[in-house]
């Protein structure tokens, strides 16, 4: 049964957590935001476009949004309740912090289940509509936009030059289109006015000139000899094929095996079958090399009685030049052969350590993240009680320093993971490692009343140790 105590913290931590999570997550949207914006920007894109881009892009971001979110609403709640005394009161009350702390602990423990779900079912999801609409839109020619003076080379084998558009936008004059059907042939279309409309099915760009030139050179790369023609025309039309500046559809399935687009379940199987791969890499090199270099394969006794009977060189006597010559360049070969299996069975096993790191590395990350949310509330709580202060100031410079250190140490992690110098296990749970003895501390200072982040009982200190200093040089002066 909720208590009114119970009913006192959650709605003290719900307002401030509602707040900054959507503050969090708009800051880190626009930073997101200015990565894309060149592949955005000229493409004519339309609003629903933009929008799904904008979505697919920062899912992902909203994993980072819900521990800072976290972080700062509980420093905020608990340090709010300590600067209007409320807390104190609590505590002479007899109620200790962990159990006034015990909704929001449960709380935490929701929004990191609440988390991992999204983390395992709607980021893979977002991952690949991403990537999917990414690539359209990447591939996608600039929106059809003549400017007076410029050549538009979007259209393949095209170059379109205007001398001046009327305020209509369609009158147009002094207009020059070169175009190249071979490396041979250059034509070129020169008229002093024209009207251009889009076509009704929106495929085609029509263009209908008037008073012009049209210049043809026909020939072929056997024959060095061209044909050089010049048609004059009073009305012209020319038509361009618009396809090659729309947005393609893309099949998500080209993506869907990446690791990043697969959840928890998918990530496990793909690791056992890549562990499997890598044994059989290992069985393939193993039974080749037994083929292949038969005398590692014979006992060490049979070495040393070879080595004890034959000395250097008398192998050679045994055959003629002729001969020896042809066995040694047939053991170079078999050399060479050898060496190259040998770096193809290691590039090989590489990649396939490497395919397997990535995916464990997805996979820890989709339990990390989760876990966070509850050892910076375990930082945030404790923090709030001890600095007893509220408002977005102190609290939120403690929360953006806790959470610096949080982010660089997941960087860190999962930089090491990459480089081989950390398991995915350790490295991707390092921020957790690190923080979580940081968040045990605090909450046993916050437990005890602690004056850790009291100014006033660190000045009384410095004011006794000065004491103790003078006190020693006075006793040393007497004698």
């Amino acid at each position: 049964m909720i208590k009114k105590l119970d009913k006192l913290i959650l709605k003290s931590f719900i307002g401030p957590f509602v707040i900054t999570f959507f503050i969090a997550f708009f800051v880190l949207m626009m930073q997101g935001l200015w990565k894309y914006l060149d592949d955005l920007v000229g493409k004519g894109l339309d609003f629903i476009t933009i929008c799904q881009f904008l979505w697919y892009a920062c899912a992902s971001l909203l994993m980072l949004a819900m521990p800072i979110a976290i972080l700062i609403s509980s420093i905020m709640t608990f340090g709010n309740l300590g600067e209007s005394f409320e807390l104190v009161a609590i505590k002479s009350s007899g109620v200790s912090l962990l159990r006034f702390m015990r909704p929001l602990i449960w709380m935490s423990v929701l929004l990191c289940g609440i988390t991992f779900l999204f983390a395992n079912y709607v980021i893979p999801y977002a991952n690949l509509k991403f990537t999917t609409l990414y690539s359209d839109i990447y591939v996608k020619k600039p929106a059809f936009d003549l400017k007076e003076g410029v050549f538009f080379t979007h259209i393949p084998n095209y170059a379109i030059k205007i001398g001046k558009k009327d305020s209509d936008g369609r009158t147009i004059h002094n207009v020059i289109i070169f175009e190249q059907n071979n490396s041979v042939q250059d034509n070129c279309i020169v008229a002093e006015k024209g009207v251009m409309k889009i076509s009704d099915d929106e495929k085609y760009l029509e263009f209908n000139l008037e008073n012009g030139y049209r210049y043809q050179e026909r020939g072929n790369l056997s024959d060095s000899a061209t044909e050089y023609t010049r048609l004059g025309f009073k009305e012209f039309k020319k038509l361009f094929d618009l396809s090659v500046l729309q947005k393609q559809q893309t099949n998500d399935s080209i993506f869907s095996k990446n690791f990043k687009m697969l959840s928890a379940r998918q990530l496990s199987f793909n690791i056992d079958s890549l562990k499997k791969d890598t044994k059989k890499i290992d069985t393939s090199f193993n039974k080749i090399k037994r083929n292949e270099l038969i005398y590692t394969s014979l006992p060490e006794k049979t070495w040393k009685q070879s080595n004890s009977t034959i000395l250097p060189g008398d192998y050679k006597k045994l055959f003629s030049d002729s001969i020896n010559n042809k066995i040694k360049q047939f053991a170079l070969n078999k050399i060479a052969s050898i060496k190259s299996g040998i770096i193809q069975f290691k590039v090989d096993k590489e990649l396939n350590e490497k395919d397997i790191s990535m995916h464990l590395i997805e996979w820890h990350r989709k339990y990390a993240i989760s876990f966070a949310c509850l050892i910076l509330f375990f930082i945030g709580a404790p923090l709030g009680a001890i600095i007893r202060k509220g408002g977005l100031g102190m609290p939120l410079l403690a929360a953006i320093v806790f959470f610096l250190i949080f982010h660089l140490l997941s960087m860190f992690g999962e930089k090491f993971v990459k480089q081989g110098i950390l398991s995915p296990a350790v490295g991707m749970w390092l921020a957790i490692i690190v923080l979580a003895p940081v968040g045990a501390f605090l909450t046993y200072k916050a437990m005890h009343d602690s004056q850790l982040f009291n100014k006033d009982f660190y000045t009384k200190q410095i004011k006794k140790i000065k004491a103790i200093f003078k006190k020693n040089n006075q006793s040393v002066s007497y004698e």
